[in-house]
């Protein structure tokens, strides 16, 4: 009894707690929320998965582009590197450069005219030498004596000639020119180797330049390419002059560099002075529309000039005057009734300051400057100071010097193989600088009479070495050396030095032909003194020597 009544209470106790009342219907679905909620935990898992993945990618991806970035800097490190290395040496070999530039320039500077010397150097550089043997003296002095001095015994007289004529025609040319327009003519000066006594070719020419100014109240203002401005290596040994009001700003004034507004005026200059019709600067014989004088239409003016003179004064004289060469405005000749007749050269220069350096708008019959630049570009020559240097060293040689031989004997020999061969580029001018240059290097008692043979060598063999090196510096510029008695512009002397041979650098058929003609000359020297000189007795000859 008590053990089934022990099973029904736990039969009832059991459907009480069975009973779904006690227990919220969620409950039996545990079952199905499990797996839906393992279900997204997989998907999210995989989300997961694939979340890594992209992050593993991004993280791979940038270490590869660090590496790429730390790649590329060391190359640009590297690069860096390199370049400054480079640019070290770049450096490096400039200052080298530089230093032997510098020191070769010092070194011209400071034995480019040392000549006299350094016979040793000589001796290798005049291989042109070899097998070529000159004249000896007894020749030389028979030569010199009978065809240079036999020839040039009446230039005196023929000097005097042309300088008293010159003189009358500038007299006449002041007269028809119109004193408050035209340009005012100075006196004439006698320049190159007719004055300076080496000329040996016939016709013997004079030379003579003429100075002009402008008409009051205009001036001159000269500007040289070593001036400060900067000139192109085709203008160096050019200037160009400039017609200005004699009260004008050397500078100039702001006024003309600036254009003012119409209700603008300038304080200084009026506009009818800082405006001059383009008239009355051409009638200054100035280029077109500026104030530059041109060298052009000074020989315009100039022929014109002289064509009224000679019209006015050709009555007091009984031979004709006319002009001779077409490219050479300046060229006058005189024809004589009996056939003969002298030639001149009347050319019209521009005093550069208060010097005695002059603009000259050509030189006639010589190749001695380029064509120039344009014709608001006037040559510099240094003709008076040239002369006066040969004088005043003349002082100090010896009696009977031989200096002058020696440019003669070496001009009549040039001349006449360039009657064989053809002219070349080499010139007179070129001949009578290397004298300048042996002049002012030698000692003077190099220059006796009886060292002509030896001062003719070396001004072959100084020529032969400028040929050579493509290089002949002018006297005067550049020339710290020159003597202070002559007075000669300080801006010159400290100007960088001026090649007369650099024209042939660029044109190498002149340069060869040049070059050619030299060593003609040098293998036809012997022939060309012993055909123009008498013969000499052997017993003469003996004597001479042993003296």
């Amino acid at each position: 009894m008590p053990v089934g009544l022990f099973r029904v209470c736990l039969l009832v106790i059991t459907a009480i707690v069975n009973h779904p009342l006690f227990f919220p219907k969620e409950n039996g679905t545990i079952p199905e929320n499990t797996e839906e909620i393992i279900q997204k935990m997989k998907e999210r898992e995989e989300s997961l998965r694939l979340e890594q993945l992209r992050l593993e990618q991004e993280i791979a991806d940038q270490e590869a582009t660090q590496k790429a970035l730390e790649k590329a800097a060391v190359v640009v490190e590297e690069s860096k590197e390199e370049k400054v290395r480079w640019d070290m040496w770049t450096a490096l070999s400039m200052v080298i450069f530089l230093l032997i530039e510098l020191w070769r320039q010092d070194f011209q500077e400071g034995n480019w005219q040392d000549i006299g010397g350094e016979e040793d150097d000589m001796a290798v550089l005049g291989k042109a030498f070899k097998g070529v043997a000159l004249p000896d003296k007894a020749v030389l002095a028979s030569f010199y004596e009978k065809r240079i001095l036999g020839t040039t015994g009446d230039m005196a007289r023929m000097r005097e000639m042309v300088e008293g004529f010159a003189d009358d025609l500038l007299e006449a040319l002041r007269s028809v020119c119109n004193r408050d327009a035209d340009m005012e003519v100075e006196d004439c000066m006698g320049v190159g180797s007719m004055y300076e006594n080496w000329r040996v070719r016939k016709p013997f020419v004079c030379d003579l330049i003429v100075p002009f100014a402008p008409p009051e109240p205009y001036c001159f203002r000269c500007q040289t390419w070593c001036s400060g401005d900067s000139f192109p290596p085709d203008e160096q040994g050019y200037g160009t002059i400039k017609v200005c009001m004699a009260d004008e700003d050397v500078t100039g004034c702001i006024c003309d560099k600036t254009k003012l507004g119409e209700d603008m005026l300038c304080l200084l200059h009026s506009q009818v002075n800082s405006t001059r019709p383009s008239s009355e600067m051409e009638d200054l014989l100035c280029f077109k529309n500026t104030q530059y004088l041109d060298a052009d239409q000074v020989m315009k003016w100039f022929q014109i000039a002289v064509t009224k003179a000679w019209n006015r004064i050709s009555h007091k004289y009984e031979f004709d005057l006319s002009f001779s060469l077409l490219d050479s405005p300046g060229a006058l000749k005189i024809k004589f009734k009996s056939g003969k007749s002298i030639a001149f050269n009347l050319t019209p220069v521009v005093q550069y300051e208060n010097s005695d350096v002059y603009f000259i708008s050509h030189f006639p019959r010589s190749s001695l400057a380029a064509d120039a630049p344009s014709s608001t570009h006037w040559f510099l020559t240094f003709a008076v100071y040239e002369r006066r240097f040969i004088q005043l060293v003349s002082k100090t040689l010896p009696a009977n010097a031989c200096h002058i031989s020696c440019l003669q004997i070496l001009s009549f020999l040039h001349g006449k193989q360039c009657s064989l061969t053809g002219p070349s580029g080499l010139t007179n001018y070129h001949l009578k600088t290397v004298l300048l240059h042996l002049l002012q290097a030698c000692p003077s008692q190099d220059w006796a009479p009886e060292k002509l043979e030896a001062r003719l060598q070396d001004m072959l063999k100084f020529l032969e070495k400028c040929l050579h090196e493509k290089k002949l510096y002018h006297f005067f510029i550049g020339n710290g050396k020159i003597p202070a008695e002559l007075g000669f512009p300080i801006i010159f002397q400290r100007a960088e030095p001026l090649n007369l041979f650099r024209p042939f650098v660029l044109r190498r058929d002149i340069y060869r032909k040049m070059v050619d003609t030299f060593h003609e000359m040098l293998r036809n020297m012997s022939a060309l003194i012993n055909e123009y000189t008498v013969h000499i007795p052997l017993a003469h000859t003996n004597g001479i020597r042993k003296e």
